[in-house]
């Protein structure tokens, strides 16, 4: 029987310094399977990012386990099969001198490790990545003259250049215009025609559920997770109830936006 890519079970976390505790998960029980694509969200300070950090084995779980495709989290050491975009990779180009070729390169470290020089094979994994994303006449641009688009792509690219079974991306379309989210989220549909399973952390419930399976919806305690479908019937009262306050959904011809 094959095992899910990610299984949570009894997860909790909470925040301590000298003068109070911040509880950031209760309880969370959550499976995701193999080829999936699931949105995880929630408003800000639900413990999304809390929760990608436990995952990536960032902090350790203080209750609860998780496992990486049947491997208890403690024991997990393949992490090349694992690929991450942080919400903060718009901003590292600002001033850095590296080219787009190095930055995408350097995605390959995990398995080659630091000091191991990039032979050919290397270089045709970055040229087919690149033409994937369809950045590859960038390869030789420094990455600081790149827009916003160009550099999110530059990291997905990064992160996809050890041929992951597994993507996690958090927040990772803010500060880039609606042309070059939708060339995104078609980025991430070609992978999942691969049989990527992807764990897409985000704010924007309006696009988001046009494209990914499932939705798991967080505020502290994982309050839903099911079907794409199963999420855009949920009533604005009971959407509202979960996010903590009131939100309207307004439903255009093909998107449906969330607003407070």
């Amino acid at each position: 029987m094959e095992h899910p890519i990610f299984e949570i079970e009894n997860l909790s976390y909470t925040y301590k310094d000298k003068m109070e505790t911040t509880p950031a998960l209760k309880n969370i029980n959550l499976k995701i399977d193999k080829g999936d694509f699931v949105a995880l969200v929630g408003p800000n300070g639900s413990g999304k990012t809390t929760l990608i950090k436990l995952i990536l084995g960032v902090i350790k779980p203080q209750k609860g386990e998780i496992s990486i495709n049947g491997k208890s989290l403690r024991n997990f050491n393949a992490w090349q099969e694992v690929g991450y975009v942080s919400q903060k990779s718009n901003s590292f180009s600002k001033g850095f001198p590296a080219t787009v070729r190095e930055v995408v390169l350097s995605g390959l470290t995990k398995e080659k490790g630091l000091f191991k020089r990039f032979n050919r094979n290397d270089g045709k994994k970055l040229d087919d990545v690149l033409k994937l994303l369809n950045i590859s006449d960038l390869k030789e641009k420094n990455i600081s003259l790149l827009s916003g688009g160009q550099t999110q792509r530059v990291f997905i690219a990064r992160a996809l250049i050890s041929n992951p079974s597994i993507l996690v991306l958090d927040e990772p379309t803010v500060g880039i215009d609606a042309k070059h989210v939708k060339e995104f989220y078609d980025v991430l549909l070609t992978l999942k025609e691969k049989s990527v399973t992807i764990l897409l952390v985000t704010h924007d419930i309006g696009v988001v559920v046009d494209h990914a399976d499932e939705v798991a919806c967080l505020n502290e305690h994982l309050h839903f997770h099911g079907t794409n479908h199963e999420f855009k019937n949920l009533g604005e009262a009971e959407l509202s109830k979960i996010y903590g306050f009131p939100l309207q959904l307004v439903s255009h011809d093909h998107e449906r936006e969330c607003c407070s």
